[in-house]
């Protein structure tokens, strides 16, 4: 017996779709925005970084959407299902899709897409597709996963940037990184790659063969590239930009761009990803090997001011290890609150013999610098002997790939579920040189390790809250990292830009419900 879970949409999802779309939408315009930093390239899948995901979301689609609450929604994929043991998932594809050069869409692009081009280029669709022992295309609009076990995030992997679908017609046999087709990315999302003129702007189209009745609104959405943050400012403040997507402009100028006449502000749109800030603490050697020094750290740290007086009151700061957009958070744990007394307790208790150790700030612009000297600060204040060391990306990036630093700044996605964007900080065999996105802190405990593996696989979801309740418990007290907070990335935009959010990625998959209201 298989339960339909998408015959059509989740209630929740009907609901948010139709509170998108409330309004009466106008044809026409182009929106001009902003990407920062001007991506290496577009195709989605080959390349996994921000502005590509950013840009190519509107290119190229994956089977499902998400809403901000990260119920799935139905994209190329129109319903689904899956069997009651949980590992087989039924995909029923839309009739009615062409790539952009005019090809059918069929069962077979999924097919390939997943298990050839995914399996060789994309790590994070990896991840997920070695739960996977076959996928079939059972006729040229259904596709068939079976899983070797239940794998509790599946339906969550399938957003445009994770999963992309990738034309069979143009990539099989080929060298995929030297594609001639790389210049030109084809999809079937609503809007076209039209030009790209580097180091000045990325021109989309509108999809006139878009399958979805009406869609897309715009004519196009220009990307323009500025390198210097107080020129992207004054470029939406001239109104030359329409749209500033997070990240685009310095913390400290969102309070005063968002006061302005016709500018609006959401931090919706993040929900899928949830970046999640932290410092790392090496856990090998030094007072940092102790897990009372970091759960010291943990109350000298006065978060509350970081998130009011740096993040403008952006965000929200972590109880845990498990953000509060992650699945299966355990609320009964008991607050790292700003404690100067406790911590000065616990280095008293430990024999902190004032050792010196460092802070590598995270050197993405003036709100991180800031922050590592409020850290400092309140470390100094409980008597830890502490010391800021900058540096460049590459020169952070080095450092914490070759583990050495004490302490550093960094934030991570949790992409929804534990067992995509949590698990991978705390596993022992995540543990490797090079990588400053892994086991960085080389945290080992068996238990954990248990614990995370079987609540991957776990079914039902009532069995994997369980484990991840113990997991949460062991991490509480051993603080491998220092939680810092969820952190807010609003999004700028003209008030007469409407429906720009409508799905948990945002503008990486929003502009296709847009419209210009002038």
């Amino acid at each position: 017996m298989k339960k339909p879970l998408a015959l059509a949409i989740s209630a929740a999802a009907l609901a948010f779709t139709s509170a998108a779309l409330a309004d009466d939408p106008k044809s026409g315009g182009t929106v001009n925005t902003i990407i920062q930093p001007e991506p290496p390239g577009l195709v989605l899948g080959m390349i996994q970084n921000a502005p590509t995901r950013t840009v190519s979301g509107n290119i190229y689609e994956g089977l499902l959407r998400y809403t901000t609450d990260l119920e799935p929604m139905p994209q190329l994929a129109e319903s689904w299902e899956v069997s009651d043991d949980g590992r087989t998932y039924t995909f029923h594809l839309r009739e009615d899709v062409t790539w952009h050069d005019g090809e059918p869409f069929t069962a077979e692009d999924v097919v390939f897409s997943a298990d050839v081009f995914h399996r060789e280029l994309n790590p994070s669709a990896r991840a997920v597709l070695q739960h996977v022992e076959s996928i079939e295309a059972t006729d040229d609009h259904t596709v068939v996963f079976t899983l070797t076990q239940p794998f509790g995030p599946f339906l969550l992997s399938f957003e445009a940037g994770t999963f992309t679908m990738v034309p069979e017609h143009l990539y099989a046999g080929t060298d995929f990184r030297n594609n001639e087709n790389n210049d030109q990315p084809i999809g079937t999302g609503p809007f076209k790659f039209s030009n790209w003129e580097r180091g000045t702007v990325i021109e989309l189209v509108k999809n006139d063969d878009y399958y979805e009745e009406g869609l897309p609104y715009l004519d196009g959405v220009n990307w323009h590239i500025i390198p210097d943050g107080a020129s992207r400012a004054v470029a939406f403040e001239n109104e030359t930009i329409d749209v500033l997507p997070s990240g685009t402009v310095e913390n400290f100028d969102i309070p005063r761009l968002a006061e302005m006449d016709n500018v609006c502000m959401t931090e919706e749109g993040h929900e899928y990803f949830s970046p999640f800030a932290m410092l790392w603490m090496n856990n090998r050697e030094g007072p940092t090997a102790d897990k009372r020094f970091r759960q010291a750290v943990m109350y000298a740290m006065d978060r509350e001011f970081a998130k009011d007086v740096l993040w403008n009151g952006l965000g929200n700061v972590p109880l845990s290890a498990f953000g509060s957009n992650a699945r299966f958070q355990n609320d009964d744990l008991e607050p790292y609150d700003h404690n100067p007394e406790r911590a000065r307790e616990l280095l008293e208790e430990m024999g902190y013999d004032g050792e010196e150790i460092t802070i590598l700030p995270l050197p993405y612009g003036e709100t991180w610098t800031r922050w590592a000297e409020a850290v400092q600060q309140n470390l100094r204040e409980v008597g830890i002997n502490v010391e800021t060391q900058a540096t460049d990306v590459g020169g952070w990036n080095q450092r914490l790939g070759d583990w050495d630093y004490d302490l550093a700044f960094t934030y991570l996605y949790q992409y929804g579920d534990p067992a995509l964007g949590i698990s991978r900080t705390y596993l022992s065999d995540n543990i490797a040189k090079g990588s400053p996105w892994n086991n960085v802190e080389g945290y080992e405990n068996e238990r954990v390790d248990e614990l995370f593996n079987e609540a991957a696989t776990a079914f039902p979801d009532a069995e994997r809250e369980k484990l991840y309740r113990e997991v949460q418990e062991i991490l509480h007290e051993d603080v491998p990292v220092g939680w810092l907070m969820e952190l807010g990335f609003p999004t700028l935009y003209r008030c007469d830009v409407k429906n720009l959010v409508t799905s948990g990625v945002g503008v990486n998959d929003g502009f296709k419900d847009a419209w210009l209201d002038r």
